[in-house]
């Protein structure tokens, strides 16, 4: 890699981000699968649109439709498609953008190396610490049952582990609180750290 230089633009980060009026960050949604992630990450980009922020929702499925479709579910693929994520939210963050990601990301490290791209305070991580018997109960795409039966191997949660964030910025579980109350703590997080403006 000797040969690759990066190449500094005219415009940085903090002009982009003074521009839109916004701090830049990656919102980390990482929990099991039916926690709640992507209806939460939903809720709280379109909150945000309302407010007249500049966003964009990353999620697991549907990057593996396309950046990731070359990727399975192996504990070596999952690090990769976490590291691919990674680069682009940063990337989608130097644009001044606030990146929401919804990814199982089921290992500390990984999360903790999309963590060390960006700068202090701009990665916060949400764990959706909804239970796994209620996210099993809910199974909307039937992949439990699968799991369970044996027809889907390296499932987070049943036969691949899942570790738990130890000190995330936010918790949230929706078998205790709506979308709209876990959509409401995320945006008043970004409030008091001065992310977005009142």
């Amino acid at each position: 890699m000797t040969d690759i230089v990066w190449q500094d633009h005219s415009l940085d980060k903090a002009s982009r981000s003074l521009q839109k009026r916004q701090k830049p960050c990656i919102l980390w949604f990482t929990g099991l699968s039916a926690s709640g992630k992507s209806t939460t990450a939903n809720a709280v980009e379109q909150k945000l649109y309302e407010l007249g922020h500049h966003t964009y929702l990353l999620d697991g499925d549907n990057v593996r439709h396309g950046l990731n479709k070359d990727l399975g579910f192996s504990d070596s693929d999952r690090i990769e498609n976490i590291r691919r994520i990674g680069e682009m939210a940063k990337l989608f963050a130097d644009a001044g953008l606030i990146v929401l990601s919804a990814f199982i990301s089921p290992f500390r490290a990984d999360r903790k190396m999309v963590r060390d791209l960006v700068g202090a305070g701009e990665f916060i991580e949400i764990h959706m610490s909804t239970p796994l018997t209620v996210c099993e109960q809910r199974d909307p795409k039937g992949l439990y049952k699968k799991a369970r039966r044996g027809e889907v191997k390296n499932f987070t949660g049943i036969d691949s582990a899942y570790e738990e964030p130890l000190s995330p910025e936010i918790i949230l579980n929706t078998a205790e609180s709506d979308i709209e109350t876990c959509a409401d703590t995320v945006i008043a997080y970004l409030k008091q750290n001065h992310i977005i403006h009142e």
